[in-house]
Parts: structure tokens; sequence; C-alpha cells
């Protein structure tokens, strides 16, 4: 059987539109026969490196205003549940992206992801404390003790900080982004089945 090409998800838990991608990216990248590598990271020290302290959708009100409703509508059209604003927005993503970090060759990784994102804006619940964290955890079977422990070692805490700095030094600049095995950047859930293409060898001029 031939190798797939593979695809990098780069995603931030605090990120709506990372939620949506993160929601329909298997189903996608399947018919697309590409694999996807799913990478959490965190976006605040990017985006403090612009000059920015809060989510831009905070920065500018009309610019979040707008984003809402476009996630209603993005949300019904892929037959996702209504979304819930999390209060507040964003969440601390810090604890479930170091264990998603601490998880990145885990089997788990995938479904807690898509629960963390599900209880954030799906539900409207928080992510931001330990304990919740852990709670995901446990709804999966897991030890989520020993999990977010485990995850808040001095290794992992380095491991989390190399994956910002290579996203950073990659061209990342928010989430969700895609990257292609020859380093084409794409961003945005509205990208994603175009990444998908790209990664595929499906366009123009292109080669299979």
């Amino acid at each position: 059987m031939a190798r797939r090409p593979t695809l990098e998800f780069w995603y931030e838990f605090a990120s709506t539109y990372s939620y949506l991608a993160a929601m329909r990216i298997e189903a996608l990248a399947e018919a697309a026969e590409v694999e996807i590598r799913w990478r959490p990271f965190l976006l605040g020290p990017i985006f403090a490196a612009q000059g920015w302290t809060n989510s831009p959708f905070n920065i500018f009100p009309v610019k979040g205003r707008n984003m809402w409703r476009d996630l209603d509508r993005e949300a019904a059209r892929y037959r996702l549940p209504p979304v819930t604003r999390p209060n507040p927005f964003p969440q601390n993503s810090l604890s479930a992206t170091r264990a998603a970090i601490h998880g990145a060759d885990q089997d788990w990784l995938v479904p807690f992801t898509k629960a963390v994102f599900e209880t954030e804006f799906a539900k409207g619940g928080s992510i931001a404390e330990p304990h919740a964290v852990v709670a995901i955890l446990d709804k999966l079977g897991l030890d989520g003790t020993a999990i977010l422990r485990a995850a808040s070692s001095e290794a992992s805490k380095g491991r989390l900080k190399l994956a910002g700095e290579e996203a950073r030094s990659r061209g990342i600049y928010g989430a969700p982004s895609f990257l292609t095995e020859d380093g084409e950047l794409f961003w945005g859930n509205d990208r994603l089945e175009q990444a998908l293409d790209w990664a595929a060898g499906n366009r123009p001029g292109a080669m299979r």
C-alpha cells in the first residue's frame, strides 16, 4: 500500500475556528486519502509577539460580533450542535494543551481534543481549570489526574515550549493552520479543503 501524504493540523483549544476544523477534519482527510498529524500549541505567545494581549475578536468588537454569528452559521452548516460561548472568552487553554502535548503519540489524543472542544464550544463549559481537564480525561476512561501530573513535568513543559517555537519558526500566526509536507501553509477553517487537496497533489499543474 502506498504511503499517504501527511497534513499537519495546528490547533489552539481557545480558537473557535479550530473547533470547527477539529470536528470535521477526520472524515475529509479520509476521503482525500491524507493522514492528519494533530499538532496542539499555544497561540498566546505568538499573539503577544504581534503586540496583542487578548484575542483579536475581543480587541476588535465588530470583528468579534461577526465571528460569533459566522460560527453559528458554520456550525449549522456542518450539522454541529449550536455554539455556546464559554465565559470568559478566550479560555485559558494551558492545562488542556499540556495534556494534549503529553499525549501527542497516544491514541487518545484525537478523542481528547474533540472532547475539549465540545466541552468548550458545544456546552459552554470551562476548560481553564486543571480539574476540568482531569474530568474530560476521566470521561474518556483515562486516569486524568496521572496524565495531568505527567503533563506538568518539566519535560512536558519543554515539549510545549518547543511546539510553540516550531510553530513560530514555520510561519504560523493563527489557528487553525495546516502545513503540507512541501511546506505550504494554509490558515483558517475555510482553507481546510484546499489544504487537503494540496497535500493530496490535487492542484493546478501538479502531477500525481
